[in-house]
Formats: C-alpha cells, structure tokens, sequence
C-alpha cells in the first residue's frame, strides 16, 4: 500500500514581514524589484489540486503581457530569506502617486502591503493619519510650528519636508543673531521657493545675498524690509551683482538702502524695483526694458548730493515701458521733471514726485506736456498753485482717479474745489495740512500723513505761506469715495455732499466750526476726526449715526 503523501504545514500566521525584499534582498521601501520570479518546482506526485495551483500560480506570475511588477502570491521559506544588507541611508519621500510601490509577500492577504501603509500613513494621537492630510494641517501653521513637528517623529518630518518642497511663498522673519545661518538651513529646502518676504532684525550684506542667490534658484519676488535695531550694509556692487545673477527675478522691494553708493542695474526680467532710504548716489543707472514700475525714496538729508536731473533723462532710454514712477525727495526741482519729459515716458499712468518744496507750476506744466493719461498724480509737498490745479483739471478730466495734494502750501479752497468740480473720475483726493493756518507746526516743521494713516516727519518748508483764517470748502462730486482733509486748520465751514463718499478724514481740523458743518454722504462708513473739539465731534455724531456708520475714530 502506497503511503500518502506528506501533509502541508499549517499557513505560518501573519505578521509583520521582513524589511528587505524576498527576492532580491534589498531593502524594500522606495525599491521596485527587477528579480525573475521565481518558479516553485512540482513535487514527483503531486496531487490534482496542488497541480492546479501551481499552474495558475505561474500563469498569474507570468502571464498577461503586463510590464509593471505584480504582487506575489507565494510565500519564501523562512529559511531561504537572504541577510540584510547595509542599512540604507534616509531619503525623503516623494509623492506615492509619482513611483511604484513594491508589495511583499508578507500582505497577501490584506489589499495594501504594509510598506504602502507606512509610507501613507502617519501616526498622530495614535491613530493612523495620511501623510497628505497631515501635510495640508502643516501648510496651515507658520514656519515655526513646521520645524518644530519636524522633530516629532520620521514620519512628521517627512510631512514637513513635503511642505518645504512644495512652499511657492514664505513669509520669514530673522531673529537678531540668526541671519544667513537660517536662511542657509532653511531656503535649500524650499525647491519651489518663488516669493519670499523677509523681516530683518539681523544685519544684512553681501554674504545674506549670496546665500538667497544659492538656496533660491527659481526666485521671482524678493522684499526685504529691515527693523529699527537692523542695518542693511549692502553695497551696490552686491545689489548690482544679485540682480544680474537671478534671471528670473521679477519684483525687487529692499529697505534701509542707505549704504548704496552706486545703483547700476542691468535686468531683463525686473518689472518692479522698490529702494527706499537711498542717499547720496554717485551713479545711478536703471537699464531695465520690461521695468513698469520704480520706486525710489531718499532720506531727508541735508548732505544728499544724488544728481535727480541724469537719472531722470536716463529713464526714458532705458526702462521705455515704464508705467508707475514713484520719487520722495527732497531735491525734486523743476529741473528734474523737465528731464522727465525729455525722456518721452508717454505711457506712464502713476506719478508720485512728493517732498519737493522747489517743484513750482512750471513742472506741472512739463507733467502735462509729457504725459497724456494719468490716472494717480501725486504732488504733496510741493509748491504748486491754484493755477497747477487748473492745468492739471485741464489736462486729465477723463483719466484722473486720484490726486494727492497734502502739504502743498500754496493750494486754496478755491483749488480744491476746482479740482472736485473739473475731475468726474476722482475717487481719491487728499488736501491734509495744505490749508493750514497752525503756528506751532510752522516752528516745529510739517508732518506729511497719507491717506492709509503713515506720518512721516519732514523739514520746514522755505515757501511755506500763512493761510487765511475762515476760509469756506464746498465739496460736491458723484465719484468721491475718499476725501482726506487733516491738518486743515484754516477751514470753519464744511459742505460735503458726495453720495459714494465712505471714507472722511478731518483730524486736527480744530477750527471748524460745529454749526457750519454739513455732511450728506450717506455711504459714508469710515470717519476720522481725532484732536476735533468735543462739540465738533458731537455734531458729527449727530449728522453721521443715523447713517449707520460703521468706524468711529476719534
């Protein structure tokens, strides 16, 4: 009697598998597995059943045409696993959904390998979390709180690191101290870095541009604004040598650039250039062709021998496409404006020339002939008349939004209201401190307020006028929507009727009287008027609740 065959061990039960694959003995996470499969060779009597099973087993393994690799469905012996190799060095995870995971032998049973749920999955309060859905959690808090889960566990510093690799802004701020050494340890992890704004409390030079030159290759948008206790000591060479280095760099904002001897840029991609606190430039060289927006502020000094005139000529040759030009300075003359329009800028729509106390109506007629459709004019601090308004209503009644005449001493009531009266499209005008009539301010010097609330001090004016007291304003427009009348100290009486009006400033307004105010603005949701007498305020109050209004500041 033939003996029967040998029965099959019993299914060894599952566990958790090993960490190296069963084929070719490499470790199994991030490997795809190029080994043949092996081909379980037939016992001398098989039975029909297990002869079955076999061939299915090798037609599942090798039929099908199918070129990606297959799970495997037959178990290796524990005997015959190969020994582990060298311990594979740490690489960050990409996207499962951009490679092929290799499923073990270990997880025939279960729909994903255990490998798969490791590398999607992360453990969070002790339950079993998708690293996506973690990652989008990290995307929500600073940078900070992502270094910090960094060291919570791999698989949190996995999750950050997808989020440093896919950060397109950061927001930073560099603690005093710290400097380039955070932005070396931390921008290289940044590969889809294209904005960055930077808050600097550290020293910056040479050595802090070369390092966001390094770490930040695809870099489109750089503002860097530097604290009070900061010092920017970049040179223009460095500036110089940044700009030329990064060819895809397209908005350019620095502060505190008060070491800059030199400016001679040469970009390609430059649209937008902002430098405040320049002084003293020897040369100053914009050569930028798809530049359309400069800013450039000066300090307030005495010593600034920067030459306006040449810099103003040269930016009609080259940044032709220009199209918002902003310059604070207080060595603005009509000289420089005449360079202006000798540079053929005929499609600028912006124009801020603010501080200059010797630009008088002979530059505004130069603005005129030199420019056709302004939409924003922006002249504060300047000497100009009642005559450059009229020029100006003149030659922009259909473009002009916003005209900005604070701190112009020579400017009436009877300017402004022409301006309110020739301009249909004005939604913005500020008039603060140019009817002002305050002794103590004419000692003590101006302040320049905008109308978003900045106030910057400045000298003494040389042309300013004492303004007569009692003076009437009358403001009626369809369009108005801001109206910023601070410091005005000479006006007793005030009509407003504007319809869109939601925004009113008169602080400081202390001569106005309460019952020769009139305010019909019935959308008018913002109204400041600190440093107002008390019954001022209670008349305002009583003219301007009953409209629902919305901010009170006083």
């Amino acid at each position: 009697m033939a003996s029967l065959p040998k029965p099959p061990p019993p299914p060894r039960p599952k566990t958790r598998g090993n960490y190296n694959c069963g084929r070719c003995g490499q470790p199994k996470k991030g490997h795809v597995c190029v080994a043949p499969v092996p081909v379980p060779v037939p016992s001398p009597a098989p039975s029909p059943s297990s002869s079955s099973g076999a061939a299915s087993a090798s037609a599942s393994a090798s039929g099908g045409g199918e070129h990606r690799l297959r799970r495997a469905l037959s178990f290796d012996e524990a005997g015959t696993t190969p020994s582990s190799p060298e311990k594979k060095p740490k690489v960050e995870l990409e996207d499962e959904g951009d490679r092929d995971v290799e499923m073990g032998p270990a997880d025939a049973e279960g729909d994903l390998p255990h490998d798969a749920d490791e590398a999607t999955l992360v453990e969070v309060a002790g339950r079993p979390v998708p690293r996506e859905v973690m990652a989008e959690v990290l995307r929500r808090i600073g940078p900070r709180g992502v270094m910090a889960a960094a060291g919570v566990s791999r698989g949190w510093r996995d999750c950050a690191a997808r989020v440093w690799r896919a950060a397109e802004e950061l927001r930073l701020r560099a603690l005093a101290g710290s400097g380039a050494a955070l932005l070396a340890a931390l921008l290289p992890r940044c590969a889809a870095l294209s904005r960055l704004h930077l808050r600097m409390e550290s020293d910056v030079d040479a050595t802090t541009l070369a390092c966001l030159a390094l770490s930040c290759p695809s870099l489109k948008t750089l503002e860097l604004t530097m604290a009070a206790n900061a010092i920017n000591r970049m040179t223009g060479e460095d500036l110089n040598r940044f700009v030329s280095e990064k060819s895809s760099l397209s908005v350019l904002k620095i502060g505190g650039c008060s070491k800059l001897d030199i400016l001679n840029l040469c970009s390609s991609s430059l649209s937008i250039l902002w430098l405040s606190d320049l002084c003293s430039l020897s040369k100053s060289v914009v050569n930028c062709p798809n530049m359309s927006e400069l800013s450039l502020c000066f300090t307030q000094q005495s010593n600034d021998c920067t030459d306006l005139v040449a810099l103003m000529d040269g930016l009609g040759r080259t940044c032709p496409n220009l199209k918002k030009l902003h310059i604070s300075s207080n060595l603005l003359s009509n000289e420089a404006v005449c360079a202006l329009e000798s540079a053929h800028l005929r499609g600028l729509c912006m124009l801020s020339l603010i501080l200059g106390s010797k630009i008088t109506d002979a530059a505004v007629a130069s603005i005129v002939r030199s420019c056709s459709s302004l939409e924003l004019l922006d002249l504060s601090g300047s000497s100009i008349s009642d005559n450059g308004v009229a020029m100006i209503c003149k030659a922009f009644p259909h473009t002009l939004s916003r005209l900005l005449l604070a701190l112009c001493p020579n400017v009436t009531t009877r300017g402004i209201q022409l301006a309110t009266a020739q301009l249909p499209c004005l939604q913005l005008m500020d008039c603060g401190m140019s009817l002002c009539t305050n002794s103590k301010n004419e000692k003590e010097g101006p302040c320049l307020g905008g109308i978003n609330g900045g106030i910057r001090i400045i000298r003494k004016l040389s042309t300013l006028k004492k303004q007569p007291i009692h003076q009437k304003l009358i403001i009626k427009h369809s369009n108005l929507k801001k109206l910023s009348l601070w410091g005005c100290s000479a006006i007793d009486a005030l009509y407003v009727n504007c319809p869109e009006l939601n925004d009113l400033n008169l602080n400081s307004c202390t001569n106005l009287h309460p019952e020769r105010l009139l305010l019909q603005c019935p959308n008018l949701k913002n109204i400041h008027a600190s440093g107002c007498q008390d019954m001022l305020i209670g008349a305002i109050r009583n003219q301007v609740f009953p409209l629902f209004l919305n901010n009170w500041h006083y």
